[in-house]
């Protein structure tokens, strides 16, 4: 549990902006205490005091997750700080749309399944341990995941550039160095890459909850709290783009969601008693709307299938140098 007079202590990667900084936002003023987990300490600390965050509230820890040794540093650091972990929040990613030839990792990993899978994926058996000692009633373990990386709804269908697939894992077992950059060894693709790591992101969720749920009682759940479209992780695609996407989502689609409404979803998935469902991807009706009802959301074939679960664990486990 937390330190007197909160109610427990949560890690939010990708913190400094966007749904990261309004779901700590939310976080802090349900009384939890927040461990900021950001590339640039000095952003996150002027974001947080934005919102006017209060800084007893806060832990704020360097990582860049597209560095496995970054975070092995980060989870030496929050060891420092002797604070038990009760829920953690994988929310950082990184979109490269624009990229002709992949950008490689310090590990020489694809950057986009770098940072947004194998970081976090280290991150997460990292800190097991320490969600296994604490005391909360409802440890929660809560990953960010995408509908254009679920099949299941239409934005999972659109072709462009291709659906999200990890395929054979073959580029997984390769080692996925150069010249691998997809898990499935193919071409090169960014917009793929990305869709495919956050694909990577709700499959570790469901092989989390097959294998530790019933031995751990800790809950592991993803969700999608809609469409973000003026969002920080769009700041790689066209500049066009980023003015049009979200008047589009806003006047044609309906189906804008503001950062602070995804910021208070993520929240609730973390701390509130309704979503205390291990294994369940969840989304909201109406999305848009702050009223929005929650309901669990079916994956994809590829996103639920253990065997395909059970192969991209193993190997993962392999390329963050766990097995």
């Amino acid at each position: 549990m937390g330190s007197a007079g909160q109610i427990g202590t949560v890690m939010i990667t990708g913190a400094s902006s966007g749904v990261g900084l309004y779901a700590a936002k939310a976080l802090a003023q349900r009384g939890w205490h927040v461990v900021m987990a950001c590339r640039d300490l000095a952003k996150a600390k002027a974001a947080a005091s934005s919102l006017a965050i209060p800084e007893s509230s806060l832990t704020h820890l360097q990582v860049d997750l597209g560095d496995l040794e970054s975070v092995r540093r980060l989870v030496n650091a929050f060891h420092a700080t002797g604070r038990s972990l009760d829920a953690l929040v994988c929310n950082a990613a990184v979109y490269k749309p624009r990229l002709k030839q992949p950008e490689r990792s310090p590990q020489g990993y694809e950057i986009s399944m770098a940072t947004n899978h194998l970081g976090h994926f280290l991150l997460i058996q990292a800190l097991l341990d320490d969600m296994k000692k604490s005391s909360h009633p409802s440890r929660r373990l809560v990953i960010l995941g995408t509908v254009t990386a679920n099949s299941k709804e239409l934005g999972g269908k659109i072709p462009i550039p291709a659906p999200a697939d990890l395929g054979d894992l073959s580029g997984f077992e390769a080692g996925f160095k150069a010249p691998i950059s997809m898990a499935n060894s193919k071409a090169f693709k960014p917009g793929k890459a990305y869709k495919d790591s956050k694909l990577c992101n709700m499959i570790t969720t469901q092989e989390l909850h097959r294998r530790l749920h019933d031995s751990t009682g800790i809950i592991f759940s993803s969700l999608y709290p809609g469409c973000v479209a003026d969002t920080p992780l769009f700041r790689n695609t066209p500049r066009a783009f980023q003015t049009i996407f979200p008047w589009f989502q806003k006047n044609i689609t309906g189906g804008y969601v503001s950062q602070e409404l995804a910021g208070e979803r993520v929240a609730q998935v973390v701390a509130d008693p309704a979503f205390a469902v291990s294994g369940a991807h969840w989304s909201w009706g109406n999305r848009q709307k702050a009223n929005g009802q929650q309901f669990i959301q079916e994956l994809s074939d590829k996103a639920s299938d253990p065997e395909t679960a059970a192969k991209t664990w193993d190997l993962s486990m392999k390329l963050v140098g766990l097995a």
